[in-house]
């Protein structure tokens, strides 16, 4: 799997301070998208065994409380991906008492894979839903366009 960005401190994407992860590839293509730059599956950088280290770290840091971990792209769903998170996410679990996940996906959950569906009984909150610029709302909480749901997993 490659990323494109990683926020030790992010407010924005998602509640509280939280460690954010950008990965690459999304076959979605929505138009309107602010992170194209994300769709390749081999742009930006190799997610290595240390970036994945990095996150567990921070995570951990009490010098900063953060409230979780965020997964958004590209698409952290996309099959290519699904190795590599499905591993980030059982060590954020197991390793980071008392993180929350949020994931953002533009596959739907009523139309996952088996696969997709083993990461996210790791994951607290799901946003799914293709990014749609007709039904793009400046009002709208964690998500870009009306047609996205939030789903509290857990």
């Amino acid at each position: 799997m490659n990323f494109h960005k990683y926020y030790p401190v992010d407010v924005i994407n998602g509640p509280g301070t939280r460690c954010s992860l950008f990965v690459s590839g999304c076959e979605h293509a929505c138009r309107g998208c602010y992170n194209q730059s994300t769709w390749r599956l081999d742009s930006g950088l190799p997610f290595t065994q240390a970036e994945e280290d990095r996150i567990i770290a921070d995570l951990n840091d009490t010098r900063i409380k953060r409230r979780g971990l965020s997964l958004s792209g590209g698409d952290p769903l996309h099959p290519q991906n699904l190795s590599a998170v499905l591993q980030l996410v059982k060590r954020v679990v197991a390793e980071c008492d008392g993180k929350d996940i949020w994931l953002w996906s533009g596959y739907r959950l009523d139309e996952m894979t088996d696969a997709q569906r083993e990461v996210l009984a790791y994951v607290d909150v799901l946003v799914d839903g293709k990014f749609e610029q007709a039904l793009k709302g400046a009002d709208l909480i964690w998500r870009g366009s009306s047609n996205q749901t939030i789903h509290y997993l857990k």
